[in-house]
């Protein structure tokens, strides 16, 4: 390449990544604690990724994989009981005691999707003789199978505080689920309608994560989770740019946090995608030149 068209690449790249700023050095992540790999295993961000931490909601996924595992019937039908009533935090539901009836499976729409935990607490209580102390020594005993070392589970609905885990160990945790058709199924659609009680209109359910709705998006798997001690947060498998990528974030103070956290990784791996290309134009120009 001539001196003079190298110069030129040069100039251009310097000016390209001063234009870009700050975005290529990495995502504008505002979450307490967050963890950002790809399907190749590069760190794309991690902040506080070690520390233990609530993870509320984020528990019915370890939930349903053991729910899964026990191979029980999915069809049989289990019904609400005061039992699933939530007597820690007094959490609603419009899952009727004494009168809503789904099958496991159904549970299972509802737990994961709307972060029901009615469904997630009757799931826990009817798929093990031993009743919700059994499901709960298997959640932790599937924890420790998967590498989840600093992982406690407490309860099937993730309601107890006692449910922590820290960002390293949910990646495993969401490598994991993925391997579970259902869960991937159930977590990334948007929206759906079951009728749990026989003399009511049917329930419309939408996924408490909203990117699941959002075109834009390639939601493969995802879960939400609030607790007062555990702030808003989000787990989730997508595909940007053709890149798979597995985020955590946690301990996120305002509503919307995680999903703005999600949106500007997009943003900065699309952006990223951009400088790419630029740079590979630029490179073949100068050796047209």
């Amino acid at each position: 390449m001539p001196s003079r068209c190298r110069s030129r690449l040069v100039v251009f790249l310097v000016l390209l990544l001063g234009a870009l700023g700050g975005r290529a050095a990495g995502p504008e992540i505002h979450s307490g604690v967050a963890l950002i790999i790809d399907h190749e295993g590069n760190r794309l961000f991690e902040r506080n990724a070690t520390e233990v931490r609530p993870i509320a909601s984020i528990t019915k996924l370890m939930t349903a994989m053991v729910v899964i595992d026990a191979e029980v019937p999915l069809e049989d039908r289990i019904a609400i009981t005061e039992a699933d009533r939530d007597r820690l935090r007094w959490s609603r539901s419009r899952l009727l005691i004494d009168e809503a009836i789904l099958t496991r499976r159904e549970l299972l729409h509802t737990a994961l999707m709307s972060s029901d935990n009615r469904a997630a607490a009757a799931l826990g209580r009817t798929t093990f003789a031993g009743g919700t102390p059994a499901f709960v020594a298997a959640m932790n005993e599937k924890a420790r199978a998967l590498g989840m070392y600093d992982t406690t589970f407490a309860d099937a609905s993730g309601l107890d505080g006692g449910n922590q885990s820290t960002a390293e160990d949910l990646v495993r945790l969401l490598n994991a689920a993925a391997r579970y058709p259902l869960i991937r199924a159930i977590t990334a659609t948007g929206e759906t309608s079951l009728r749990p009680h026989a003399t009511r209109p049917p329930l419309q359910y939408r996924n408490t994560n909203p990117l699941t709705r959002d075109e834009r998006w390639t939601v493969e798997l995802s879960k939400t989770g609030y607790l007062n001690e555990a702030g808003r947060c989000l787990v989730m498998q997508a595909v940007i740019e053709n890149r798979r990528v597995y985020a955590i974030f946690l301990n996120a103070q305002g509503q919307l946090t995680p999903i703005g956290d999600a949106n500007r990784l997009r943003h900065w791996l699309q952006e990223a995608g951009e400088l790419k290309a630029k740079s590979l134009s630029a490179h073949k120009s100068a050796h047209q030149d």
